[in-house]
């Protein structure tokens, strides 16, 4: 039997990075993707990498923890990365991208590449033989079944919630402005829908009573992970806090009045065309109707044409600090492999980033070679130690942050210098390795 075979299960960011990383070392890939056979609640593209929330991969510069992310992520020669530099649309100092180009082009290279086999169809049970589940956060009822049985620990749950998207000829431009927020980034990337205090009085008092939709039945548990609140459940924190989140209007100056607004809501282009935007942070699970006749509040929305509405879905994750190892390899069995939000890391480049290693690090192990442990002054060192921590006793999932980074010996107390600085020594230790 030959053992240099490995099942990859979830053909989402972290299970195509995986594949990648196995076959371009000459190991057989037998890639599952369930869709378009079953499909998840949030899920509607048949192609592989498909993104369900923003088209957003966050910041671009290198002086920031998303974009020192991307950067050693690059070094392993990311695919999604690849794609995403190709469907790449404005946005300021952000890497966004056309999601259908991305998805299309990602499963393009993937299904092109002669040491990857894709098998449409859900997988229920952990099978035989090496295998990386990176299923997702939305893994089939069945499958998380299997894994919880076999892992004997139960899954920790989050609820995530996605923005609405509407067209660009609907926006009103006579109450809207285009700006990037203190003029980073192209003239043209942002839409901004101010309110004055009125308008914005009045939107707060819609959105705080406003009705929301039914959770879907397989949990009713209201677990809402902070770094993708629904802008309704932060309304409710307090009268001003959206003004201070997804509203805030600082760094911004609306050149019909001359002054900054009182509250406003950017919106962000969703494909390269520009014929349609993302409401930035308004992930919500409001009812259709409501999120129709609360967010046509702003002036600028009032004859907005919704192309998709808001969504609320069920993420799930493993306790990994107690389960995984630094290689994302399970301790009780170390033929398993964990990548992508079920494993623990929050966001879609930390997702891919621990397929990366993931598919890296078991490729080394079938080859007969070293593992790598990225140290803690690397992003995905810090990050990959963070879910592999065992004196982490109360886990939640953890996305790109300098604060887990192990810090300067120099004070530097300026933020973006010390950022770069950070970034720098990153880069810098990346120079020293051989990762072909």
């Amino acid at each position: 039997m030959n053992d240099k075979k490995v099942t990859v299960i979830g053909g989402g960011l972290a299970g195509v990075e995986a594949a990648n990383q196995l076959a371009k070392r000459g190991i057989k890939v037998t890639l599952y993707e369930m869709k378009p056979t079953k499909y998840s609640p949030a899920h509607k593209n048949e192609n592989l990498a498909e993104l369900v929330c923003s088209n957003s991969l966050k910041a671009e510069r290198v002086g920031s923890a998303a974009g020192l992310l991307k950067e050693e992520m690059r070094r392993f020669g990311s695919v999604c990365l690849e794609a995403a530099d190709k469907a790449k649309v404005p946005a300021g100092g952000a890497l966004a991208v056309d999601r259908d180009v991305f998805s299309s082009l990602i499963t393009e290279s993937i299904l092109n590449n002669e040491n990857i086999t894709v098998i449409r169809e859900e997988v229920t049970k952990i099978p035989d033989g090496n295998v990386i589940i990176a299923a997702g956060p939305l893994v089939s009822d069945a499958l998380a079944k299997d894994i919880g049985s076999f892992l004997g620990k139960d899954f920790l749950s989050f609820y995530d919630a996605a923005a609405p998207i509407v067209t660009a000829d609907s926006i009103d431009m006579e109450n809207a402005f285009t700006q990037s927020r203190y003029d980073r980034g192209g003239e043209t990337d942002y839409i901004n829908c101010p309110l004055n205090k009125e308008e914005y009085e009045a939107f707060y008092e819609a959105i705080i009573n406003a009705e929301s939709a039914e959770l879907h039945s397989f949990d009713k548990k209201k677990e809402v992970y902070e770094g993708c609140m629904p802008i309704e459940v932060l309304a409710s924190r307090g009268r001003d806090t959206m003004r201070y989140g997804p509203l805030k209007p600082v760094g911004l100056v609306n050149p019909k009045t001359g002054h900054r607004p009182w509250a406003n809501l950017q919106l962000r282009k969703e494909n390269v065309e520009g014929t349609m935007y993302n409401l930035v942070g308004f992930q919500t699970n409001l009812k259709f109707p409501e999120q129709k006749r609360v967010f046509s509040m702003f002036p600028a929305l009032k004859n907005a044409e919704f192309v998709r509405y808001g969504v609320m879905h069920r993420n799930t994750f493993i306790n990994s600090p107690q389960l995984l190892d630094n290689d994302f390899s399970l301790r009780k069995d170390p033929r398993i492999y964990f990548a992508g939000q079920i494993s623990g890391v929050e966001g879609y480049m930390e997702s891919a980033a621990s397929g990366i290693l993931a598919g890296y690090n078991l490729a080394q192990k079938l080859l007969g070679k070293e593992k790598i442990t990225l140290p803690k002054i690397t992003m995905l060192g810090a990050l990959t130690d963070y879910i592999s921590d065992e004196t982490v006793k109360s886990f939640q999932p953890m996305g790109a942050a300098f604060g887990i980074v192990t810090p300067l010996e120099e004070k530097i107390r300026d933020k973006k210098e010390r950022y770069e600085a950070l970034a720098k020594r990153s880069l810098q230790y990346f120079d020293t390795l051989d990762l072909r």
